[in-house]
């Protein structure tokens, strides 16, 4: 499992022009599973996602977490995270988890984040075509792996 994080202002997705998931300051998740992922990746998941300290404090050093801050998570579900890009002009997928498996691991994830953040968490439509909307804060991007 990948998570490509950004810590923003804002951010939404939009799905067919109709916006289903936005928070104001807090993370961008774009989230990649992988063939394996399971219940122990989902935990350790949703623990840095909350946990991982890219917020600032009153000296402005990155030593808040999302969870000190009570800001929002979008999560994003991109399967293309997961792709294997080293060879070749084109990338290939077999690195990520067939979709039926993604989709359930995904959604692992959103209960787990749901139920140990209080502040909010909002998500795409896995599956569909989404426009992801953001204004990166710093600009703070990080790749997680559980």
């Amino acid at each position: 499992m990948l998570s490509l994080i950004q810590r923003v202002s804002s951010a939404s997705v939009s799905v067919d022009g109709e916006v289903v998931g936005a928070i104001g300051p807090g993370l961008l998740a774009l989230v990649g599973v992988e063939p394996g992922d399971g219940e122990a990746q989902v935990a350790r998941m949703a623990e840095r996602l909350l946990g991982y300290r890219v917020f600032a404090d009153e000296a402005g050093r990155m030593n808040r977490s999302l969870a000190d801050t009570g800001g929002g998570l979008l999560l994003v579900s991109q399967f293309t995270l997961a792709a294997d890009t080293r060879s070749g002009m084109r990338p290939s997928f077999t690195s990520a988890a067939p979709p039926d498996d993604a989709e359930r691991t995904f959604n692992g994830l959103v209960a787990v984040c749901r139920a140990r953040h209080a502040a909010g968490v909002e998500t795409g439509r896995f599956g569909a075509h989404m426009v992801v909307s953001l204004v990166n804060d710093g600009p703070v991007t990080f790749l997680l792996r559980p």
